[in-house]
């Protein structure tokens, strides 16, 4: 179990790092000194999505269809939305669907 105090050393890295890839870079340089695990969670989550959010993205792309589109961009605000509302409230919940895949890929990062 996370304590208090990396929660509280993390959060601001943690809320960083869900502000485009340049976010990620530099929560993961701040976070380099304190070594937040409650930060690098959210590092790990953000990362995933912005990854993600940019392949899918070029392959949504070149579909000539609005509501795919719309449903593309919604569904990853979504996912964005809940990703930094728990940051914000201090938990480390997964992102649902991929949140558990990209800790697991992003294992590395700690």
């Amino acid at each position: 179990m996370i304590e208090d105090q990396d929660i509280k050393s993390g959060k601001t890295n943690a809320l960083i790092s869900y502000f485009w890839l340049i976010g990620v870079v530099i929560a993961y340089n701040s976070n380099a000194d304190t070594k937040s695990q409650f930060a690098y969670f959210h590092i790990r989550q953000s990362l995933g999505l912005w990854l993600t959010l940019m392949a899918l993205g070029y392959t949504v792309g070149h579909f000539d269809n609005l509501q795919i589109t719309i449903s593309f961009w919604m569904a990853f605000g979504i996912l964005f939305i809940y990703g930094f509302s728990t940051a914000l409230s201090g938990k480390m919940i997964p992102i649902p669907l991929v949140g558990k895949f990209y800790q697991s890929a992003f294992k590395n990062i700690k």
